[in-house]
């Protein structure tokens, strides 16, 4: 997912705000968690997150994993 807000050139402040303004209340320090993979992202996020990153399908947010 970091992959995703960098290359959306979106600090992690951009991507809270956002996501208030979808009515998603999230901070920069869940962001933070979600991208450690330290947090359960909800499925409105993940729906949000897919618009704010402007993937076409959620396999996108599973790329990096396979660099690893």
């Amino acid at each position: 997912m970091r992959f995703l807000r960098k290359r959306a050139r979106l600090s992690q402040e951009d991507v809270s705000a956002k996501l208030d303004l979808m009515g998603l209340s999230t901070s920069r320090e869940i962001i933070s968690q979600m991208e450690l993979g330290r947090y359960s992202i909800r499925i409105s996020v993940l729906l949000a997150f897919k618009q704010i990153y402007h993937v076409s399908t959620f396999d996108e947010f599973f790329k990096d994993l396979e660099l690893k």
